[in-house]
């Protein structure tokens, strides 16, 4: 028997994330400010008493699940994950969970990444789409077919694949879909095409701060969203997480390795139940809590 402990990645904030945790916990509340002096600005704040608008900017969204799921991993009781895994932006919580990122570097390449897909979505306006109730190998092809940019980005469980892409791109292929039977081709309000070629100047922006910084040995394995396979070489890690921005996140297939692999319990860290959820659609017999 095996806990993984899985960390959600943009989408799950919410306002008022982590206050409990500051009013509660006096390391807590440490961490807190001392990411306050990090970035710069009082993201505290803005978690807090931030309103949607402010809380779903890239720039802020990124660092605020980042720290909110850091901190509360930090307060859990004899902490011991037998694997780690995190859903796109999540995999760096992950990774300062299992000891291969420090905090602060963590929390420093959060926000690099974040201001690298901010500027990156503004160079090529772009979007992302879900697409439910089709077989992975139908919108895969469909995607291929599409004359603009559009490829399949987020596996995040059977029967529901969020594709990434140009306007023109998801618009023709959230059409096309549609027409093979797709339950639903939701435009998702997302800053751009996240995992998709179109974050390639964020990913060579980001890829040089990964090389300045450390990566140690990890106290578990990570299953990362590039290779959806148990990871403890730090410069596998490093690797893999370089290419993370233009590579799809492939969840669904995380998930099933990780249960191959013994995980019958998992335990999301961090706001929000979305992973939680996914988790049991991937396997009905995983027990999942929150932590």
């Amino acid at each position: 028997m095996k806990t993984a402990y899985v960390f959600p990645g943009q989408g799950a904030q919410f306002s008022g994330m982590g206050k409990e945790l500051y009013d509660s916990n006096p390391s807590a509340k440490a961490l807190f400010h001392k990411a306050n002096e990090i970035l710069g600005f009082e993201i505290t704040k803005i978690m807090f008493e931030g309103g949607d608008d402010q809380l779903k900017q890239t720039k802020v969204t990124q660092p605020a699940v980042f720290l909110h799921s850091v901190v509360l991993a930090s307060t859990i009781e004899n902490f011991r994950p037998d694997m780690v895994a995190g859903h796109s932006l999540g995999e760096l919580s992950a990774l300062v969970a299992n000891k291969t990122l420090s905090f602060e570097d963590g929390l420093n390449l959060v926000y690099k990444r974040a201001m690298a897909m901010q500027r990156a979505c503004e160079m090529n306006p772009s979007t992302m789409a879900a697409i439910l109730g089709l077989e992975d190998a139908i919108v895969e092809e469909t995607c291929a077919s599409i004359d603009d940019v559009v490829v399949a980005a987020n596996y995040n469980c059977p029967g529901q694949l969020v594709i990434s892409g140009s306007n023109a791109g998801i618009d023709a292929a959230c059409a096309a879909l549609t027409e093979k039977g797709a339950k639903r081709a939701l435009k998702l309000p997302v800053g751009g095409a996240f995992h998709s070629p179109l974050m390639e100047p964020a990913r060579a922006e980001l890829a040089q701060a990964i090389e300045n910084t450390v990566f140690s040995d990890p106290t578990c394995p990570v299953y990362q969203n590039v290779t959806a396979s148990a990871v403890s070489d730090p410069t596998a890690i490093q690797k893999n997480l370089m290419a993370q921005l233009t590579a799809p996140v492939r969840w669904t297939q995380s998930v099933q390795q990780m249960v191959a692999d013994g995980a019958t319990h998992f335990v999301e860290v961090g706001p929000g139940k979305v992973l939680s959820g996914l988790v049991k659609k991937i396997h009905r017999e995983a027990e999942v809590a929150q932590a």
